[in-house]
């Protein structure tokens, strides 16, 4: 399983709700850093299957999950455990840099 695309009507079952940690990409098509951070997100979600569930949210579609969870810069990843945001980062940063915030939360 690789990334779970999100949206207003599955986030709350497939985030909120999840038995596993969340991970999810708040991105845009024109975001460049977005673009340089999606294939590290790709390979997290594979690498950490079974442990991580990793999501994708398009903020240009659901401005709705971008408003509520503070977006104001794109790339955010953001963490979510237990139904709660435990961590976030915002921008693009290398492998090691996101491997290291997703074994704060698995």
């Amino acid at each position: 399983m690789s990334e779970v695309i999100l949206n207003e009507a599955n986030f709350d079952n497939e985030v909120l709700k999840s038995d596993l940690p969340v991970l999810v990409d708040f991105w845009a098509v024109w975001c460049g850093p977005c673009k340089v951070l999606s294939p590290i997100v790709e390979e997290l979600a594979k690498e950490y299957e079974g442990k991580l569930k990793v999501g994708k949210v398009n903020v240009d579609e659901n401005n709705a999950l971008a408003s509520k969870y503070g977006i104001m810069s794109i790339p955010t990843l953001k963490f979510f455990k237990g139904g709660k945001v435990v961590g976030e980062m915002i921008g693009a940063a290398p492998k090691a840099t996101v491997e290291a915030q997703v074994k704060l939360y698995i």
